[in-house]
């Protein structure tokens, strides 16, 4: 495999990643948001529940999009 084929690969594993955190993080940060009221948290712990909820979604998210970046990536 050429250096070049490696960079291309890579490149396309982290721009999954990314865009899987963003996706699972603006996802997270509504869903959060919905179950903090809902759920009734009271008040500065409501950040604290949003905080939580956006990184933990972005996490599982951009790993999941990046190891299926990295699955499609193999194949080609």
């Amino acid at each position: 495999m050429s250096p070049a084929m490696d960079n291309k690969c890579l490149n396309r594993v982290a721009n999954g990643c990314a865009i899987g955190g963003a996706l699972g993080g603006s996802m997270g940060a509504l869903y959060g948001t919905y179950e903090a009221f809902r759920y009734k948290v009271p008040g500065a712990l409501k950040i604290r529940y949003v905080g939580q909820t956006t990184l933990s979604s972005a996490a599982v998210f951009g790993l999941f999009l990046g190891a299926g970046s990295l699955i499609h990536c193999g194949r080609g």
